[in-house]
């Protein structure tokens, strides 16, 4: 595990949203929610996980700026340093019981992405990583996976829920050419924790397609510092405005691209 002095602020105010998270998942048909859009929810539980992250890392680190799904972004007095935040990625499951869910918490550094954090309070999977020292699982090393074959590959994907129905036809297309292809592909309903699974080898590759940037800024470090690649969907390096990932090990993410390219 990373023991640097900004991995610890990080770890300590994930920690604390987590437990609250944790708390209301138990009690998950009491809670109030209201709705965002088609197939897109919101919780009191995300928005008070978000206020303790933002409170605790504003505690911490005076002067960062903030990007946060719900509340927007703050600026700070420290034009170099940002916080990227989702205190809730894969609300929906949260909302049907399902323990798959996480805090994403990355710091961007004059432009540059340097450390991620992302935390599943549900089975305390706390995957972590700085630049230049490596990704972890706890207490765990992570390296990508190596396979060098689509068809021996477990490949993730995110479905565009209602409210994105006009992305459907190209998602079909994109879907068809690689389940042609691949060993088998999977859809959890998480940007973050599909990023960290592919950064701990448990899938091969992942790509989707209008995320925005708390979804995949924590996830982006974490596979980078696991040996992986990353990019958008035309091999460039702009995923956080233009909403596109593509990640995994090389061979495999490279492959994968062309694939969804010919598409």
């Amino acid at each position: 595990m990373i023991r640097s002095a900004l991995m610890n602020v990080m770890t300590a105010a994930a920690l604390k949203a987590g437990r609250g998270l944790k708390r209301d998942f138990g009690e998950v048909a009491n809670l109030q929610v209201s709705v965002k859009g088609p197939g897109d929810f919101v919780s009191a539980a995300d928005r008070r996980a978000e206020k303790i992250l933002f409170e605790e890392l504003a505690k911490a680190r005076p002067g960062y700026g903030f990007v946060m799904e719900e509340s927007g972004r703050v600026e700070g007095t420290d034009q170099s340093h940002t916080w990227i935040i989702d205190p809730l990625d894969g609300t929906t499951n949260f909302l049907h019981g399902i323990p798959v869910f996480a805090i994403s918490v990355a710091l961007e550094r004059e432009g540059q992405l340097v450390a991620g954090l992302v935390y599943n309070p549900a089975d305390d999977d706390m995957f972590v990583a700085e630049r230049g020292q490596g990704a972890w699982l706890n207490n765990r090393r992570l390296r990508v996976a190596q396979r060098r074959e689509l068809a021996d590959s477990l490949i993730a994907t995110g479905v565009p829920h209602l409210g994105k129905a006009k992305e459907h036809p190209r998602f079909k297309q994109e879907l068809a050419a690689v389940m042609t292809r691949v060993g088998n592909v999977r859809r959890f309903g998480a940007a973050s924790l599909d990023l960290a699974y592919t950064a701990a080898g448990r899938f091969d590759a992942y790509w989707e397609r209008s995320l925005q940037p708390w979804d995949i800024a924590a996830g982006i470090v974490l596979v980078r510092e696991a040996g992986g690649f990353v990019s958008d969907l035309s091999g460039g390096q702009d995923m956080l405005s233009n909403g596109e990932i593509l990640a995994g090990g090389e061979t495999i993410q490279r492959a994968l691209g062309d694939l969804l390219r010919k598409a």
